[in-house]
Formats: structure tokens, sequence, C-alpha cells
């Protein structure tokens, strides 16, 4: 068995993009992603480096992590422009968090107490309905991400749309929660 390698980067600190070998974009192919992860865990493949020396198996294994991390990194629209922002040079985390708004924010806390209002009344069409409109927010703030990657440019003025994303998301899983709830309910 042969030294584990690949065109591929193996270091801890590449970009998951290096990492799978596929050119920084925020519109991937997802089907050339899945493929290519596919055929990485295959050649990975603990099975493949059962005879080989203990150092190959673990970098072998090491190698497997890191091509697992990437991949969920990559699947994900929020992750996979954290990390085309940190390769064009645009701070976050640690005090760079992106912020939406003051607007956007207002808008939030409308929606916010909707969904309390309907969840109070017992109103599910009303719960679907800020649902839709949800899904409608996430999708327009995606295809914003992707002009702007595409544009290129200063992106700082971009990170924003991650504030808005990460809200999207929060409040998706808060209108899922609502439901369920409203289908426990007696």
């Amino acid at each position: 068995m042969g030294a584990v390698s690949s065109s591929a980067s193996t270091s801890a600190e590449a970009s998951p993009f290096a990492t799978l070998g596929l050119e920084p974009a925020f519109d991937l192919d997802v089907a050339a992603l899945e493929r290519t992860h596919r055929e990485l865990s295959r050649a990975l493949h603990p099975d493949r480096y059962a005879g080989a020396p203990a150092g190959e198996r673990r970098r072998a294994l090491e190698r497997a992590v890191v091509v697992n991390q990437a991949f969920r990194a990559l699947r994900d629209p929020l992750t996979r422009a954290e990390a085309l922002f940190a390769l064009r040079g645009v701070p976050l985390g640690d005090g760079h968090e992106p912020q939406p708004s003051e607007a956007f924010l207002m808008d939030v806390l409308e929606w916010r107490e909707e969904l309390g209002d309907a969840k109070a009344r017992r109103d599910p069409a009303r719960v679907a309905a800020l649902g839709a409109a949800a899904k409608e927010g996430t999708e327009r703030v995606l295809r914003a991400l992707a002009s702007a990657f595409e544009a290129g440019g200063d992106l700082r003025a971009q990170v924003a749309l991650l504030g808005e994303l990460r809200f999207y998301r929060r409040f998706a899983e808060e209108i899922s929660a609502a439901e369920d709830d409203l289908l426990d309910a007696p």
C-alpha cells in the first residue's frame, strides 16, 4: 500500500476547497462535490490500510477526518460562504461576527412576535406562512451571496448577509419546533 497522497492539501489549516481539490466558488456542483468526497473517502477507507504500518494508517485516518470536515463545510451554504470570506481575507469570528442591518433586525423582531402570536393562537396556517417567508428570505440571501462572490471586489459589505442567513436558519428551526408543538398538542 502506497503512502497517503492526493492532489488535495493535507493541512488542517487548508481551505475545504483545497482539501477536496475544488475551485473556490459559492455556486458548487453538489453532485461533483459528493462524487469527490465519495472518491476520497474510498481511497482513505481504513480497510485499504489494514496491512500498512501504523503511521500510514494514522495519516490515512487523519486525512479522512479532514476530508469529511471539508465536505460538511462545503455542503452547507453558510459554512461555504464563511470559507470563501476567509480565503478572501474578510475577518469573521472573534469580534468580527456578521451583523445584519438595523432594518433587518427590526423585521426579525416583528417575525418573532408574529410567530409567538401564531403559536399562542394555535394557527398552523400562519406558522406555515412564516416558514414560507423564511424560505424565500433564505433563497434571496443565497442568491445575493452567489452574486457577491461571483462579482468579486470588496466583500466586506456582504458579510451582513451571513448574519441574515444565520437568522433565517435559526428562525426556520423555531418554525419547525412550533409546527411540531402544534402537531403534538391535543
